[in-house]
């Protein structure tokens, strides 16, 4: 029974990794944010892992805990924090809308436009932290049954089945994110210039808003 149950539970990790990964959800915000802060595909292949990471680290962190808790109190935490995610992804594009909005009309003091917000502070550095914890709090439960059926092969075979599952994650959301970036910035509108913080904004809202209405 041992002998092809891990070559199976491997296998479905990189199935589930990726598969889950092509969420629009995903790469869809790293795209979107990517074309309005004007990241380099390095920076923002950087901001992806990062992100990327924490999502599976704590998908994998739960799963580990279910071999302890057992899969139903497990089941039952996981749905609460996959419930708010898409919330939080709504409500960090609108906020990121706005500020992109107050950036493209920055307030004037004595007839002189005031100093632009990103003079005064990184928002990119923001932005990945921001994204970091949104992405650290959207788990993939999927992965729990994986590690809970991998636990009774031991240790070393349960840790490969969870860094499988990470690398074909990170993989896919590279894959995704890389083009989509690219295809991004091809686009060219005049109104991009000024208005590209707040349409990343309110792409980011509306992937959320289509997340939450196909159900999480």
């Amino acid at each position: 029974m041992t002998g092809p149950l891990f070559p199976a539970l491997a296998a479905a990790a990189i199935v589930v990794g990726s598969s889950h990964t092509a969420a629009p959800d995903h790469w869809i915000p790293f795209a979107a944010l990517s074309r309005a802060r004007g990241w380099s595909a390095g920076t923002t292949a950087k901001i992806t892992l990062l992100c990327g990471f924490g999502h599976v680290t704590v998908s994998a962190l739960l799963g580990l805990g279910g071999v302890f808790l057992g899969m139903e109190a497990l089941g039952a935490l996981g749905g609460r924090l996959g419930s708010i995610a898409p919330f939080l992804l709504i409500a960090f594009g609108v906020l990121y809308a706005l500020w992109g909005m107050r950036r493209a009309f920055p307030p004037r003091l004595h007839g002189h436009p005031h100093v632009r917000y990103d003079h005064v502070h990184d928002p990119s550095r923001t932005t990945a932290g921001t994204l970091f914890l949104l992405f650290s709090a959207d788990p993939c439960v999927a992965v729990a049954p994986l590690v809970f059926a991998a636990a009774p092969l031991g240790w070393t075979r349960t840790i490969a089945v969870v860094v499988l599952y990470e690398a074909a994650t990170l993989l896919t959301m590279i894959a995704f994110v890389l083009p989509a970036r690219a295809g991004a910035r091809v686009f060219r509108a005049p109104w991009l210039d000024r208005y590209g913080d707040a349409a990343a904004g309110g792409f980011v809202a509306a992937t959320g808003i289509l997340v939450l209405a196909l159900g999480g």
